[in-house]
């Protein structure tokens, strides 16, 4: 009798692999595991054949890259989100597209559920499984950290042995890593003690700002309709140019955060990331928006840019609130066309100069030079105006307070 099958969201780590084996052995399924390239490299290959080493039936390992940036990443830029006023969603905004990869090949397979290696206290398990059941609300979902009785790095490793799962001898580094072409992520380890400094080797992808370079580097980059089309007047693929900004703002040592944020399971959590590229960009088109877009239309759009961060945070990509916010966000946007010139240096990022075919800035009224359609008179009823509910404020507090100094004191 032919089993049923499962798709497992794989990165040919250990935790992975010992889920591999579980899902068989102690689940009975056939395991498809499918890996994203995300940007991640070599890894990706070499995943794929481990999983057929390690027993898979199937390995998908996909080059998702382009899709990740298109219609992800550059769609999340263009609400101008940063979660709790800092970070760049950079693993919250992967999550969605390797779900949703994972519903589809579990439809090619016949496959009847998914599974992943997010632990029980983390964020990603909700935006695994919130995408997989908003793509089919019937499939099954499979969190082996939730439901296996392994009570340690210890069990795992004897389970890993029992099986024939290599387990490294080498010491690990005492932090977890994420890494896509946005950014890299640490945390957990020696991270968990909000005190203490991260030590300077770890970071990958961001010279320390202090060993960057002696002199500033500009850089220009163009937009068209909030998207970055061209860095330093060569254009680009999406990929392509947000590994170009990388590899700049990198340079430089742009783009480390230390955050201690708000997981959407209820814990304070610790996260260090390096977002050399997202920074770069994010400064950028922020430069060009100051031109084109109306002041009204860009503070509104600022005021619900936190309510769209909170949402990729917490895993609702497809969730109708998110998709309504998109459209309005990407109307913003069509009118975010221009250049932006920054100024990049030991670890800032300095806007040197904007322009754009559509600004709305005007010279010759902003001038302190007289003429033009303002007339400098007018701001004094406008300022009256404004003013007029806190001086009747004013007067009914002042009388309250003349009425209060006549009243007999009490005995």
């Amino acid at each position: 009798m032919a089993k049923d099958k499962i798709v497992l969201a794989y990165s040919g780590g250990l935790d992975t692999s010992i889920i591999l084996k579980w899902l068989q052995t102690e689940r009975d399924y056939d395991v498809v595991c499918f890996t994203a390239d995300l940007g991640q490299g070599d890894e990706v290959e070499e995943a794929r054949v481990k999983a057929l080493n390690t027993g898979a039936v199937a390995a998908y390992a996909l080059d998702l890259k382009e899709e990740f940036v298109r219609d992800y990443v550059f769609p999340m830029f263009r609400s101008s989100a940063l979660y709790e006023g800092y970070y760049l969603l950079g693993t919250s905004i992967a999550r969605p597209l390797i779900a949703k990869k994972m519903v589809e090949i579990a439809e090619k397979e016949g496959a009847v559920a998914v599974s992943h290696g997010a632990t029980g206290k983390g964020n990603d398990q909700v935006r695994f499984e919130m995408t997989a059941y908003a793509l089919n609300p019937d499939i099954v979902t499979v969190a082996p950290w939730r439901d296996w009785e392994f009570q340690g790095r210890a069990d795992l490793e004897t389970f890993a042995r029992e099986h024939g799962i290599p387990v490294p001898t080498t010491k690990k580094d005492p932090w977890s890593t994420d890494a896509n072409l946005l950014h890299i992520s640490y945390e957990g380890g020696i991270l968990e003690d909000p005190w203490a400094e991260p030590p300077a080797h770890m970071f990958k992808l961001t010279t320390d700002p202090t060993e960057a370079p002696s002199e500033p580097e500009y850089v220009e980059i163009e937009f068209e309709a909030g998207n970055p089309v061209a860095i330093g007047g060569e254009r680009l693929s999406p990929a392509a140019l947000l590994q170009r900004a990388n590899e700049l703002g990198g340079k430089h040592g742009v783009g480390r955060l230390d955050l201690v944020e708000n997981r959407f399971v209820g814990m304070k959590s610790r996260g260090v990331y390096e977002t050399p590229g997202g920074t770069v960009l994010y400064h950028a088109r922020r430069a060009v928006e100051s031109l084109t877009l109306d002041r009204e239309v860009l503070h509104q759009r600022d005021a619900l840019g936190p309510k769209y961060a909170e949402l990729v945070y917490n895993g609702f990509w497809f969730a109708p609130e998110r998709e309504a916010l998109q459209v309005y966000f990407d109307h913003v946007a069509s009118s975010v066309t221009g250049t932006a010139r920054l100024k990049l240096y030991k670890g800032s990022v300095t806007v040197a100069g904007r322009k754009a075919p559509q600004s709305l800035y005007d010279k010759d009224l902003v001038s302190f030079e007289a003429g033009g359609d303002y007339n400098q008179h007018d701001a004094g009823a406008f300022i009256k105006l404004n003013a007029l509910r806190m001086r009747v404020q004013a007067r009914v507090k002042a009388k309250a307070e003349a009425q209060a100094e006549q009243q007999p004191a009490k005995v």
